[in-house]
């Protein structure tokens, strides 16, 4: 069932680097390296093999074995704010995509002033291309992909398709190039046909920045019962399909990686990143030691599975245990692929490869979970506040009751043991950091939960040009 890597060409070029004595050592990147960047949609964080899941993931944790395992990778806790961070290095709070996520009827996406990841690697001579869902806004055609810096889109703009249909509301939702498509199949398959393709048809001697956003393991739970059998042992339904969910993406994350090996991309010259956009739902999958999930502030809503792979640049069978967040990709890369950072807003993120590869400490004196009018979240060392972390990431109003939590992540990363009685000087000092922060906050943008009055959903979603 699952799609495996060509094993032993991939193990012979593999198997040269990781003998190689830079892997322990070496920080330095060759010139602009082909960027695959693969976002699975609410995956959590123990809903990986290698994290000691039931769920087969063979071709994730053949990655995450012959690449470097990133151990505390923050991210959103919710879709669209962490797409957002990826594509621009900054937090959602300052671009006003703090409070939830961008709905189909929003009249707002990612705001159009901002600088992107995928203009800024065309800029260094990238040839980009974005493969599966984009969830950052579609009311304008300015907000769409090929309008964002990416030459070629495949795939979706809405969170929470149908996975056979690919409709939400009732309206269309699959697209090439921006224009309507209606190519027949599962979106999981799909994604990875495409992604397969683009790296196959793609002259290598040009850099590639492929960034593949599975919807999967996402909301409906829809999966060829193929692959349902193998977990007939597991007593819950949803659950079942939940985990069939996964294999079939991890299924597309080895034909994606099959293909660069078919096509001759040197794998010292290829950097492969997989991570999730948030945490998983509890009721579905698995976060792993931590607290809550998808939603919320704790450990379980924002610290995800992720790891990178360059074999004999990026080391083998490392695990960072630094703070990094999405931020930090739009710095790193862009560093990498030899092009300039500058020319839009400040960035948030840091350049965290030296975390990555040559040991060197997190290069962020704080982390920014998120900050709204309802809660918030930063952490700071070994420290990390919590407010109202009851609150969910959709809220649009303030919580009747005020909660205020302080954990140290080194001792308690399961966020067990509230230490703000025990240490007012550093709840204090947080809570100061966390106002200041809020000053610096734009006026978030919320759309209602369901279409508003009068609402039509369109026959197609976003303004293609047909």
């Amino acid at each position: 069932m699952n799609v495996q890597f060509k094993t032993v060409r991939w193990l012979l070029l593999v198997g040269v680097f990781v003998s190689s004595p830079l892997t322990s050592t070496c920080a330095a990147a060759p010139p602009r390296p082909h960027i695959i960047f693969i976002l699975a949609d609410d995956l959590g964080w123990g809903d990986v093999g290698y994290h000691g899941s039931r769920i087969a993931t063979p071709n994730i944790d053949r990655l995450a074995a012959e690449g470097t395992r990133l151990e505390q990778f923050y991210v959103q806790s919710v879709c669209s704010p962490t797409r957002a961070a990826l594509l621009t290095g900054r937090y959602p709070m300052r671009l006003g995509l703090q409070c939830g996520v961008v709905r189909p009827w929003a009249d707002y996406g990612l705001p159009a002033a901002e600088r992107t990841l995928p203009e800024a690697l065309r800029d260094a001579g990238y040839l980009t291309a974005i493969v599966g869902k984009w969830h950052l806004g579609h009311c304008q055609p300015d907000l769409l992909p090929t309008r964002r810096g990416f030459a070629h889109q495949y795939g979706h703009y809405n969170g929470m398709l149908d996975y056979f249909t690919h409709q939400r509301e009732g309206g269309h939702d699959w697209h090439r190039d921006d224009r309507a498509a209606y190519d027949e199949g599962y979106t999981t398959h799909l994604i990875a046909r495409e992604a397969a393709r683009v790296i196959a048809d793609h002259d290598p001697a040009q850099p590639l920045f492929l960034y593949v956003a599975f919807n999967a393991p996402h909301t409906p739970l829809q999966v060829p019962d193929r692959y349902v059998t193998p977990y007939a042992a597991i007593e819950d339904e949803d659950r079942r399909r939940f985990a069939g969910m996964v294999t079939a993406m991890d299924e597309g994350v080895g034909r994606i990686a099959a293909a660069l090996v078919d096509h001759d991309y040197p794998p010292e010259r290829t950097l492969v990143v997989f991570c999730s956009d948030n945490g998983g739902i509890p009721r579905y999958g698995s976060n792993g030691p931590f607290r809550a999930g998808k939603g919320r502030l704790y450990e379980g809503g924002v610290r995800v599975p992720a790891l990178m792979h360059m074999p004999g640049v990026v080391p083998s069978s490392r695990v960072v245990d630094e703070p990094l967040h999405m931020v930090d990709m739009f710095p790193t890369l862009v560093h990498l692929a030899g092009g300039a950072t500058e020319g839009g807003q400040p960035l948030d993120g840091r350049d965290a490869w030296a975390t990555i590869t040559a040991a060197a400490p997190t290069p962020h004196d704080v982390i920014v979970h998120n900050v709204t009018p309802f809660d918030g979240a930063i952490r700071v060392g070994d420290w990390k506040l919590v407010h109202n972390g009851h609150v969910g990431a959709m809220a649009a109003e303030p919580p009747p009751t005020e909660r205020w939590e302080l954990f140290n992540m080194r001792m308690d990363p399961g966020e067990e043991h509230n230490q703000a009685e025990a240490h007012p000087e550093v709840l204090a000092r947080l809570q100061q950091h966390l106002a200041t922060l809020a000053t610096e906050a734009v006026e978030p943008r919320i759309a209602p939960s369901r279409p508003p009055r009068g609402f039509v959903t369109p026959k197609v979603w976003g303004r293609s040009a047909d």
